[in-house]
């Protein structure tokens, strides 16, 4: 793996000051090695990385610039920011967005704008997503509103069938209770049949 850096570091037994560019392996830097591959790995991969296993459950964010930090834990993404998680149907654009890994936290900031299931909406100058909650938490600019947008489906078109426009009016048949009389052996002219 090549790697420039710039600082003070340690080549061949020797301390170097200044920009250095240097093939390097985990035996010259191994500590520097195990601190920058897993903030390369976080950086460059779908957010969160213990959560994903595939494109269907990952919550991905894309920006221009990416910083994490393996203290702490948090990814800072600045500039174009889009977050994506299918498994729960929300996409997102702001600003900024900073992923609290430990929290398990996203906050967006700067002209935001939610979507779930690409109707329902929201829109706030800082929106944090409560991941493990699904819960989103949003604040208005400065004298100004969060704007909500949702699309409620009517409930009676749900459970009603499609009939015609007009009602129909069901006919009850109206049956009475008589006593039934035999068949008459005599004709309408009251004389026996032949």
């Amino acid at each position: 793996m090549k790697t420039s850096f710039q600082g003070k570091g340690r080549i061949k037994g020797k301390k170097v000051k200044g920009k250095t560019k240097q093939r390097f392996t985990i035996g010259s830097i191994g500590k520097l090695f195990l601190v920058v591959l897993p903030l390369f790995i976080i950086a460059t991969s779908s957010l969160p990385a213990t959560q994903a296993q595939n494109a269907n459950t990952a919550l991905t964010i894309r920006a221009d610039v990416q910083e994490a930090n393996a203290n702490t834990g948090v990814v800072t993404a600045t500039g174009n920011v889009k977050m994506s998680y299918p498994a729960r149907q929300i996409d997102a654009i702001a600003e900024q967005a900073q992923y609290f890994s430990k929290e398990q936290r996203v906050v967006l900031t700067g002209n935001v704008v939610v979507t779930q299931e690409g109707v329902n909406s929201i829109k706030a100058q800082t929106i944090t997503y409560l991941v493990s909650e699904g819960k989103f938490v949003a604040s208005p600019p400065d004298n100004q509103q969060v704007e909500t947008i949702y699309v409620v489906p009517d409930r009676e078109a749900i459970n009603t069938p499609v009939t015609s426009a007009s009602p129909v009016n069901q006919i009850k048949p109206a049956f009475k209770k008589q006593q039934v009389s035999p068949p008459s052996l005599e004709n309408n002219s009251g004389q026996p049949k032949p």
